[in-house]
């Protein structure tokens, strides 16, 4: 398929005529539950879903009332249910079944609805509310939805996944909205998506983070990064006992980013969300600066428009500094990132303590930290990882940070060699991710580089040095020129 989300809505529309909006199923002539509130704390809602097209068969759920009832017994508070029959495998009578054994479920239909009519089928079925989906309808048709459900008391979660469907929403101004990590068109997941479109809505609304929630840590960032509410998928199929650390997770991220005090107060910075939303950012790609070591350096890049400055907390390399010389810095309009080798490394209490105090904005892990050590170490973060063949691309899906940043692999060095990576690992991993690329970049190749592979992210230290650790103004300045005047 090469567009699964038009495969699914054809076939839909072929149901609906042969089938009509109850596909058959005995829905009541009227309501017998009363319409519950959508969005009780805590927002974590859990998905009964049997399938999907891109990960096959997730889970047979022969009672979904029982699984739901799981659900409550772990704290959940709101059921999505997966209506869709051909392509998940879910059923009306799975929503009935489930509102029936547990009316105290507030329960959302989640299906690709099309008409009118399927929103009053849901709303006697049982439903306390509806996924719109905005790109698979008109204004008018998700103007005609939306209105039917408030006044049929149920609340309507309008999902968006681009720019046009915020444009698309945005008259209706609803009061809950969606935003799914999961491109339904390949139904690939990017979990900084959602925080991007994020950015575009204006007016007030909760926002639910949809898809890719599968640890604690996946739980925490759309927390940290101001979404009212998450939904879960194959994580709470698969492992419902995993739920309640979910909702940790997730309460966690939204404390800190209330400033509720907490036991055990974790790091203030909200990284990915300024990286993402920020004005300046709107050029691609974003650019890091790396291996700073002289204010006058820093004050360089962040006059040319480099995204994120990087310092180097490691004592092998020539180009590393103390902390004592990043809290000299001061305020840039640029995000600070430590660069660090070993999640226990000597630097590490240091390094969360200038997180902690919005010193710096992020870690960089550039070493061999497995994944579960990276989150428990310092956070915000995210990993490099040196690619020496096909096999170190598949563990760029191991680790749970938003990104990954690719980097040429050197016996015995952790980046700065100034070695590009082989152009067949860089195109299989930006199959993976968007792509955030370091290793040989310099003012000479990046706009080769940038129209070649499109990187979200481009990362040089190296290559705009005159000695080790001593930057070149000038080759700063072009290399960011270079790198975003290409794209535009």
């Amino acid at each position: 398929m090469n567009n699964i989300l038009d495969t699914i809505v054809a076939r839909r529309r072929r149901r609906l005529d042969e089938f009509g909006p109850e596909f058959g199923h005995p829905v009541p002539a009227t309501r017998r539950v009363p319409v519950l509130p959508f969005g009780r704390a805590p927002f974590v809602i859990a998905e009964i879903k049997r399938r999907s097209p891109s990960r096959g068969s997730i889970d047979s759920i022969y009672d979904p009332a029982a699984q739901a009832g799981l659900y409550r017994s772990k704290g959940i508070k709101t059921v999505s249910i997966l209506t869709e029959e051909d392509f998940f495998e879910g059923s009306l009578k799975d929503l009935m079944a489930v509102k029936e054994a547990l009316p105290s479920l507030a329960v959302l239909r989640k299906d690709f609805l099309l008409t009118v009519e399927e929103v009053e089928v849901a709303y006697r079925a049982g439903a306390d509310a509806v996924l719109l989906i905005a790109s698979i309808l008109s204004y008018t048709e998700l103007e005609q939805l939306h209105c039917r459900a408030l006044k049929l008391g149920l609340t309507p979660l309008v999902e968006l996944h681009s720019p046009e469907d915020v444009r698309k929403a945005e008259p209706l101004r609803p009061e809950f909205t969606g935003i799914n990590s999961r491109d339904l068109t390949s139904f690939r997941t990017d979990p900084a998506h959602p925080i991007k479109i994020k950015s575009l809505i204006a007016w007030p609304t909760a926002v639910v983070y949809e898809s890719g929630i599968r640890s604690r840590e996946t739980a925490m960032l759309p927390g940290r990064s101001g979404f009212a509410g998450i939904l879960v998928g194959e994580a709470a199929v698969r492992e419902p006992g995993r739920i309640p650390d979910l909702i940790r997770g997730f309460e966690t991220g939204r404390a800190v980013r209330g400033g509720c005090p907490l036991e055990h107060k974790p790091e203030q910075s909200f990284f990915w969300e300024t990286l993402f939303q920020g004005p300046s950012r709107a050029a691609a790609p974003l650019v890091k600066i790396c291996g700073l070591t002289r204010r006058t350096d820093v004050a360089a890049a962040d006059e040319a428009g480099a995204d994120i400055l990087g310092f180097i907390l490691a004592a092998v390399s020539p180009r590393a500094v103390t902390p004592d010389f990043i809290r000299s810095i001061g305020p840039t309009r640029a995000l600070k990132v430590a660069v660090v080798v070993g999640a226990d490394s000597e630097p590490m209490p240091e390094v969360r303590r200038l997180v902690q105090e919005g010193v710096l904005d992020a870690v960089q892990f550039h070493g061999d930290e497995a994944a579960e050590a990276c989150a428990a170490a310092a956070y915000p973060y995210y990993k490099a990882l040196p690619l020496r063949n096909s096999e170190d691309i598949q563990k760029i899906a191991r680790y749970h940070c938003p990104r990954v940043l690719v980097d040429a692999y050197h016996q015995g060095a952790s980046g700065g060699t100034g070695r590009r990576i082989d152009d067949q690992l860089v195109e299989a991993a930006a199959e993976k991710q968007p792509l955030w690329l370091a290793g040989g970049l310099n003012a000479e190749n990046i706009a080769e580089v940038v129209r070649r592979f499109q990187p979200e992210l481009v990362d040089a230290s190296s290559g705009l040095e005159t000695a080790p650790g001593i930057k070149d103004p000038e080759l700063i300045r072009r290399f960011v020129q270079a790198a975003k005047e290409t794209t535009e």
